[in-house]
């Protein structure tokens, strides 16, 4: 299937919320995610939704089982095939130590570098849940349920802010921390695709 153009921030398509999909084990549906799993390997994306290739409907994909050359510090992630998802946060399991400006209750937030394939680039701060619950199907209508949590947890809800029209510029709480890959981070070169 052919690698898709990717959207950029500033077109008004990404704004809008996607509609969840209507029927599953369909040619259109199959279709629509080889589309997408080309489009996100040829990016090196760890992560891409079907709004950013210009299709309203909640349907993403992330993750390739190995190291993503954009995040190389980061673990690998599996790849998932997710419709009509939905987020849960959790809170921190029972072994993990309280601090005194943690909260004792509730999902912890933790702060993470993001970039996105439709702000090629750029690179910021963005606070993310740690642990979450994501829930939905496969292409096929098979139930998936699964919990994450670190860079797993972060790029589900990226790829998942995409459904509700939101890019992560939108989540940071510090603009100062947006900047350009190359400056932030010169080790991965000018080279890295999406930011």
């Amino acid at each position: 299937m052919p690698v898709r153009e990717i959207l950029k921030m500033g077109d008004a398509r990404l704004l809008r919320v996607a509609r969840p999909v209507p029927a599953f084990d369909t040619p259109e549906l199959h279709a629509l995610v080889r589309d997408l799993l080309d489009t996100m390997a040829a990016a090196h994306g760890a992560g891409i939704a079907a709004p950013q290739i210009g299709v309203d409907l909640q349907v993403v994909v992330f993750g390739s089982g190995e190291i993503n050359p954009r995040y190389p510090d980061q673990p690998p992630v599996p790849r998932t095939v997710l419709c009509n998802p939905v987020i849960t946060p959790l809170t921190a399991p029972l072994s993990t130590p309280l601090t005194a400006d943690a909260p004792d209750t509730g999902p912890e937030e933790e702060d993470g570098w993001e970039g996105c394939l439709s702000v090629p680039g750029l690179r910021g701060q963005v606070p993310r849940w740690r642990r979450i619950r994501y829930t939905g199907t496969d292409p096929e209508g098979r139930p998936i349920d699964r919990e994450a949590e670190g860079f797993h947890a972060r790029v589900v809800q990226h790829e998942c802010d995409h459904l509700i029209g939101r890019l992560y510029p939108t989540r940071m709480r510090d603009l100062t921390t947006l900047g350009y890959t190359a400056v932030l981070f010169p080790e991965l070169g000018d080279g890295v695709p999406g930011g």
